[in-house]
């Protein structure tokens, strides 16, 4: 009998997330034997810079010893208990310093495993306690155009971006959808602030005239990261805050994929200078080694569950793994690398050496636009510069790209035709010198007919 390669054992078994697995036909899985720092190593000992921290959520490169140390130190002693009715100290001290750091008014940390669910968790909150207070009317969400918050079904139906939503569009909740503020779409010399603060109209008109229905608006702080890494003004968000204020809305601020310094302060909120009634957050959380999430959320909303049992007003939601001991360490540990190696500003000269290594891209003839938010940077190419015609997107052109960039030791997996870097921040200026030739390259391969 053949013996198996490790990759046909694998086609075997596993069926791969977000993946069209025909394609592994033609387009050979990639083997990774171990990480360190901003790198991923195959079995055949090829190295890849992580360009976009493994989908997002390494912060402080593979294997970091700091959160190494942090686990093992946990592991022996508490690997998990159950939160239901017992806690621990890694819960807390977590918490604490979880809430120490986030936007101000936030006082209770909810957990759980992913960002879908810390996004489930604060939608059956929000809705739970207008209940509680004896509010039945309010039964609807405000979502953006291309926003994207998670693949469970209540995340899902306030996200916008078809290609997860569409094929389970039955099976959802209906939503009410406003304009997006991405300044991609701003006119021709008009500024980004001007842009988002325009289409804030729309958003005001919904939430006027259909306060009465809605429990909350849900937004991604900054950037949509699904959504093609499109971004908008903080103004935006300022904007927001004083609306669902004024029409009795709850907020919730979706930071999984943003948050933790990844748009240049430690969360989006910041640059609006607001605090969300929810803060969900995940990814990074852990520095990118362990599933755990967490919905921040106020006082005022905590108190609206507090009663006797017997009022049925508990928030009767679990996960078995919600708190566990290894991630809530992880995180520990993540939060102290911020404090005690002052990250974000060490982050701004990595910004700005993106920022600087991908400007003459803005003269590329099919290059439409360069953005840029804190750590996070985006180059758009499209079929047509001048009407920003894009390519047919079953041209999968980006694809292109990512096959090109693997030959070059770079992991960069673009967004339909969207090349992104949201590197680990223990990248250095060179080597983001590097991944702006790799794209450069990339993209000129991939725009020939």
């Amino acid at each position: 009998m053949k013996k198996l390669s490790f990759i046909e054992r694998d086609l075997s078994v596993l069926w791969h997330p977000c993946t069209q697995m025909k394609d592994h036909e033609s387009l050979p899985l990639i083997a990774i034997k171990k990480g360190e720092g901003i790198f991923i190593e195959d079995f055949e000992g090829n190295r890849y810079i992580d360009a976009i921290s493994s989908w997002w959520v390494n912060l402080f490169g593979h294997c970091n010893p700091i959160i190494n140390n942090a686990i093992k130190e946990q592991l022996d002693t508490l690997e998990h208990v159950m939160l239901g009715g017992f806690t621990h100290e890694s819960a807390v001290v977590l918490s604490e310093k979880l809430l120490k750091v986030s936007p101000k008014g936030l006082s209770k940390c909810f957990y759980s495993d992913n960002g879908s669910s810390a996004v489930e968790i604060a939608l059956k909150m929000s809705f739970q306690s207008w209940r509680n207070q004896g509010n039945t009317t309010k039964t609807k969400f405000v979502s953006l155009e291309n926003s994207y918050h998670g693949e469970t079904l209540g995340a899902l139906a306030v996200s916008d971006v078809a290609l997860y939503k569409q094929t389970f569009a039955p099976l959802l909740m209906d939503v009410i959808t406003a304009p997006s503020p991405d300044c991609y779409h701003r006119e021709l010399g008009e500024s980004w602030k001007d842009y988002s603060v325009r289409q804030f109209a729309a958003m005001d008109k919904i939430l006027k005239e259909q306060a009465d229905e809605i429990c909350a608006v849900i937004i991604e702080p900054l950037i949509q990261c699904a959504g093609n890494m499109r971004m908008y003004h903080p103004i935006y968000l300022t904007l927001l805050r004083a609306a669902c204020n004024k029409y009795k809305i709850h907020l919730i601020a979706d930071e999984v994929a943003v948050g933790f310094g990844r748009t240049g302060t430690l969360f989006g909120c910041e640059q609006g200078s607001i605090s969300p009634d929810f803060l969900c957050v995940a990814k990074g959380l852990t520095g990118g080694y362990l599933p755990l999430a967490a919905t921040l959320t106020t006082e005022a909303i905590y108190e609206t569950f507090y009663d006797d049992y017997e009022k049925l007003t508990g928030f009767f939601h679990s996960h078995s793994y919600t708190g566990n001991a290894l991630g809530c360490r992880a995180g520990i540990a993540t939060l102290g690398i911020f404090q005690q190696q002052n990250i974000i500003e060490k982050n701004k000269p990595l910004a700005e050496a993106m920022r600087q290594a991908t400007a003459h891209f803005v003269d590329h003839p099919n290059v439409s636009e360069v953005r840029q938010t804190g750590m996070v940077l985006a180059i758009e190419f499209v079929k047509n510069k001048q009407t920003r015609e894009p390519f047919a997107w079953q041209e999968r052109r980006g694809l292109k790209v990512y096959q090109y960039a693997l030959t070059q030791g770079v992991l960069m997996r673009p967004i339909a035709n969207v090349v992104y870097f949201i590197p680990p921040y223990v990248i250095t200026e060179s080597q983001i010198q590097y991944l702006a030739k790799v794209a450069w390259q990339g993209i000129q391969l991939a725009v020939k007919d």
